[in-house]
């Protein structure tokens, strides 16, 4: 009997950018919201670049979420999968990260550990020059969508996953107060006293 395939959910991106930091966010949010067993693993991998490869390497599939330029209206999601990725640095740019990420892609396939299955969960960005400013209305509004889709695909892979228990602790993929909530909370009014 063959093993459960390892499968990586992985955001990237820059929070400190608005809109780019929309893969990181949505992975945020899908492991706020969902249990996953052991094989997977959720990870946030900002803008670590070729620092991935070794995730990808030990991967058999791949859930990546991104900030992805198509020249669409803001906030549109776009789904493309396996041979729909570019892998390879000459290939049309298409998400504001795919430089470093092409390269990762391009990385592990050299080295035959290309994933077999691998599916981008992509958004487009309505801001991108807000340094500091929290995502735009548009795109934090997909985030629900995207992380129902990558479930969707992941049941579809014979994945159990299952909602969390409300109120369940859980542990925080970013440390030291830089998940959504308490960091786009910085930019709300001070409550009066």
């Amino acid at each position: 009997m063959r093993p459960a395939p390892r499968v990586l959910v992985l955001g990237i991106g820059n929070i400190l950018w608005a809109d780019e930091g929309f893969g990181v966010r949505a992975v945020e949010a899908f492991h706020k919201a969902y249990e996953v067993p052991a094989n997977v693993t959720i990870l946030d991998g900002g803008t670590q670049g070729l620092h991935l490869v070794q995730f990808v390497n030990e991967h058999d599939r791949l859930i990546v979420f991104d900030a992805i330029d198509y020249g669409l209206v803001p906030g549109t999601m776009k789904v493309v999968e396996d041979d729909e990725v570019p892998k390879f640095t000459s290939a049309k740019k298409m998400s504001l990260h795919q430089t470093g990420f092409q390269e990762v892609l391009s990385a592990a396939d050299l080295m035959g550990d290309y994933p077999e299955r691998l599916t981008l969960i992509g958004c487009q960005p309505l801001d991108l020059e807000d340094w500091g400013g929290p995502l735009t209305a548009p795109v934090r509004a997909v985030i629900p969508a995207a992380v129902e889709t990558a479930v969707r695909i992941l049941r579809d892979w014979g994945v159990a996953v299952a909602v969390r228990r409300k109120r369940a602790v859980v542990p925080p993929l970013l440390e030291n107060d830089i998940d959504l909530e308490n960091y786009e909370r910085r930019a709300e009014p001070a409550a009066s006293n």
